[in-house]
């Protein structure tokens, strides 16, 4: 996070928890004519196999912590403020969250070059400190996790049953599908969404672009 999103978050986090929620991160995008506030929220952990984060608690939340940024004013000028749960390929926050989910593949970007990279995606090895390592291309990559600007987790959408397996050609592997698809053209794509100008306060699911 940004030193003003670190900020944010430190007003913030005592509210979400009065609610019984976690604040997972938040991301501040300033931009011409406004900023973007991003909230991530979740359940504590102990509680996430009993229950998720819903529209529901989004929408509780962004009221709240509307009504807190109005009166706080921490932000000057105009800026949409959106809340979401982590969804599938949850964004990491911190090097608490990375070990928490070591052993899993994670897409990086990183606030300053590293060995010639500002991007990089591979297996969270380990935690040590604020040290983060990962498994790239076979070998090890650590990093500090104040160096790291955003990072998602890349879940295997194969396990979860959303994306066919694959032979050793790319082609996919289940039976009778071996021929290849026939491309869309433009009259097949879905329409552009519109954004919305206003608060917004989504459940993200394992669509959402990062």
């Amino acid at each position: 996070m940004t030193d003003k999103a670190d900020d944010i978050a430190a007003l913030l986090s005592p509210t979400i928890a009065s609610m019984g929620l976690e604040l997972l991160g938040i991301e501040y995008l300033p931009a011409p004519g406004g900023a973007t506030l991003r909230i991530y929220i979740d359940v504590p952990q102990a509680e996430a196999d009993a229950r998720h984060v819903g529209i529901e608690e989004c929408e509780a939340v962004s009221r709240e912590v509307s009504a807190q940024l109005d009166v706080e004013d921490p932000i000057t000028g105009n800026y949409i403020l959106e809340v979401s749960s982590p969804g599938i390929d949850r964004p990491l926050f911190g090097a608490a969250q990375f070990a928490r989910f070591a052993g899993e593949s994670a897409k990086v970007v990183l606030k300053l070059p590293q060995d010639g990279r500002r991007r990089l995606q591979g297996r969270i090895l380990r935690v040590e400190g604020d040290t983060v390592v990962f498994d790239v291309d076979g070998a090890e990559f650590a990093t500090s996790a104040a160096n790291i600007e955003k990072a998602r987790l890349m879940p295997d959408w194969v396990a979860l049953g959303m994306a066919p397996a694959q032979d050793k050609s790319g082609r996919d592997a289940r039976p009778g599908k071996q021929k290849s698809n026939k491309k869309t053209g433009a009259a097949g794509k879905a329409p552009a969404a519109k954004k919305n100008p206003t608060n917004k306060a989504a459940a993200s699911g394992p669509l959402d672009a990062e």
